[in-house]
């Protein structure tokens, strides 16, 4: 898995890039098909935006963006739906194995 991390209208800290990485990581352990995560920080005028592109075998693509005055509650934010996201799309994958098992 490749997490790529990059800034539009801001240059990017190590500390910010480090943030993210690290709530990438903790994010997608549970769901092994992520393949790449991109995220894209975003700051326009008083707004600080994270973006967060993630793909996955079979065509599984999904985005989200969240905003906030903070860049690092932005990034907790967009992290936090993108769980539940994985985490909703996973219970479907597993339901589907007992389904087919019971069949």
């Amino acid at each position: 898995m490749s997490i790529e991390v990059t800034g539009r209208h801001v240059s990017i800290t190590d500390s910010m890039r480090d943030y993210a990485t690290q709530k990438a990581d903790k994010m997608v352990v549970t769901f092994h098909q992520v393949e790449k995560v991109h995220i894209i920080l975003d700051v326009q005028k008083y707004r600080q935006i994270a973006e967060v592109v993630i793909q996955g075998q079979q065509s599984f693509r999904f985005e989200a963006k969240e905003e906030s005055d903070d860049m690092y509650a932005s990034i907790d934010l967009v992290m936090d739906k993108v769980d539940r996201h994985l985490q909703k799309i996973h219970g479907k994958v597993i339901d589907k194995h007992k389904r087919d098992r019971e069949a």
